[in-house]
């Protein structure tokens, strides 16, 4: 299977957490926390369509000024998600600024931020760069088992920490994916190309196999066309498998109920990011700290079953002894 998503960490493990995920089909990204966003190129930040934070502390929400500075004069809507109290946070963010000047700017960047509630409530504002980033009004909602963004190919999930301070985890989940072989397709003497899309949204959204899509490509100077059908891809092409899913879990503090939280979120995960930011030896300055310790990230990793455990947010009185955490990680994850 092709992976559409390609999740990698934005900073080193002993600085600022945050993980961008890449959309291999679109020129889209999402990004989750918001620290130093400076390794990010300025093309990787304008992709991104929404950002997740898991709480406001300074590592994880300095970056906002970052983007909005790289989104300024563009026809760009950005979606960011955070815990309670977060659209006045963002909101006071936007006001420190003078914005006397952006009323006659021929694009509307606008900034649509949303909180999270423990009892479901969602509370959403927007921004709007031509309106100097005046709060339009706060609007209510809810969201159902956790699930905060539910778009055509994939959801976002989230739930809440305790880090003495609400501290969010995000799981981004592929819907089942469609996965197109190649060399059955040369066999069939179809090309790829734009058409494939369209077939997969139509298997995915459950069509008859009877209904057909069109392929149309150009051979030299001759223009070919040819109808195949669902049921003919299904059988000979394509293959329907689970989609994708990426875990994402930080500043957390080791306790049952977080640690029950962190399982379910991450069950059977392809990527599990984790903070690991203490040694196992001073697990009680872990939990006085609201911190996991790396082998306690290695055994959630094991019990949530996921496939790859990637270790972050190290302590930096661990600088010259990386290896030590991983170590501790990779042992507890094998058990």
């Amino acid at each position: 299977m092709t992976p559409q998503f390609h999740p990698s960490l934005v900073n080193g493990p002993f600085d600022d957490p945050g993980v961008y995920v890449d959309f291999l089909f679109e020129r889209r990204a999402l990004l989750f926390d918001l620290g130093d966003t400076a390794p990010l190129p300025p093309r990787k930040v304008l992709r991104i369509s929404h950002i997740f934070v898991s709480h406001t502390h300074v590592d994880h929400f300095i970056g906002l000024d970052r983007v909005v500075r790289l989104c300024l004069g563009r026809e760009k809507r950005l979606h960011l998600f955070g815990p309670p109290g977060f659209v006045a946070q963002v909101a006071h963010r936007l006001a420190g600024y003078t914005w006397n000047l952006v009323e006659s700017y021929p694009t509307d960047f606008t900034v649509v931020t949303t909180e999270l509630h423990p009892d479901g409530t969602l509370l959403t504002d927007t921004f709007r760069c031509r309106n100097m980033f005046v709060p339009e009004g706060a609007r209510r909602g809810r969201h159902h088992d956790g699930v905060i963004l539910d778009e055509e190919g994939f959801l976002v999930r989230a739930v809440f920490l305790d880090h003495g301070t609400p501290s969010l985890a995000y799981a981004l989940e592929e819907k089942n994916h469609v996965n197109v072989m190649k060399n059955r397709l040369d066999e069939m003497g179809l090309p790829t190309g734009a058409w494939l899309k369209e077939m997969k949204r139509a298997i995915l959204a459950g069509k008859d196999d009877r209904e057909s899509v069109t392929v149309r490509w150009q051979e030299g100077e001759v223009r070919r066309e040819r109808a195949v059908t669902l049921g003919e891809m299904r059988e000979r092409a394509v293959q329907v498998v689970p989609g994708e899913k990426i875990a994402y879990v930080t500043d957390a503090a080791p306790t049952p109920a977080n640690a029950e939280r962190i399982v379910a979120l991450a069950r059977g995960a392809d990527y599990l990011f984790i903070e690991t930011t203490f040694l196992h030896h001073e697990a009680a300055r872990a939990a006085e700290r609201c911190h996991l310790t790396a082998r306690r990230a290695g055994e959630l990793a094991r019990e949530a079953g996921v496939a790859r455990v990637i270790p972050f947010h190290f302590s930096p009185k661990y600088r010259g002894m990386e290896e030590l955490l991983r170590q501790e990680v990779e042992e507890a994850f094998g058990g």
